[in-house]
């Protein structure tokens, strides 16, 4: 993985942490945003941990580039900051990444959010997830589902599932509640984000939020 701050302090103690797991390798560091998505479309690390405020190019473009719709080969990136504020989490979201943490969240959450993001899952902080779903809604934007009361295109059990990843459940929990495999899970979960046009668990999170459908039943 590639770690992106321009604190050198913060980026040792993000090794520090992250390399004492026997799954992780941290492959390269950048001080701002320009060296982090020079490096990263040069190392093509499994994921990039990149925080908001750099020199150059801030973590929410430099998440556009390497995670947004635009990006011809996309990355997976996790933002990590020290300000819990509405727009940097919903521009980081939009802009493609996987995950978002709080840096007061704790090394276990970090270790589990790069997991999360290398296995193509998604992460947020716990204090701002329910926050920022709730209040997706009053944003404009292209996340899946938006604009209008037209009847949804997925089946019952994939409303399910939908509605357990946007209460944070993990793959793991919506196996457990829902008394099914985790290859159907994975399944429900591909065919949600094919009909929904979601990049992420994130969108389909954002998309049950924003339509109602988390508390329609």
């Amino acid at each position: 993985m590639l770690i992106a701050d321009d604190q050198e302090m913060v980026r040792a103690g993000f090794r520090l942490i992250l390399e004492t797991q026997p799954d992780i390798e941290v492959i390269a560091e950048a001080a701002d945003g320009a060296a982090c998505v020079e490096a990263a479309r040069r190392l093509r690390p499994d994921v990039c941990l990149v925080d908001v405020r750099m020199p150059k190019l801030d973590g929410l473009d430099v998440t556009r580039i390497l995670a947004g719709p635009d990006a011809a080969d996309p990355l997976r990136v996790v933002v990590v900051t020290t300000f819990d504020q509405d727009d940097y989490v919903y521009g980081a979201l939009q802009g493609g990444a996987c995950g978002f943490l709080l840096k007061d969240a704790g090394p276990g959450l970090l270790v589990e959010a790069v997991r999360a993001a290398a296995r193509g899952d998604a992460l947020v902080s716990p204090s701002v997830t329910v926050r920022l779903l709730e209040r997706l809604g009053q944003y404009t934007g292209s996340l899946p589902g938006r604009g209008g009361g037209s009847a949804h295109p997925l089946t019952d059990r994939e409303m399910d599932v939908a509605r357990l990843v946007a209460r944070g459940r993990t793959n793991q929990e919506i196996c457990q509640e829902l008394y099914v495999s985790l290859g159907t899970v994975k399944t429900h979960l591909g065919s949600i984000q094919t009909k929904l046009g979601a990049r992420s668990r994130v969108e389909i999170a954002a998309w049950a939020w924003e339509t109602g459908a988390v508390h329609s039943r």
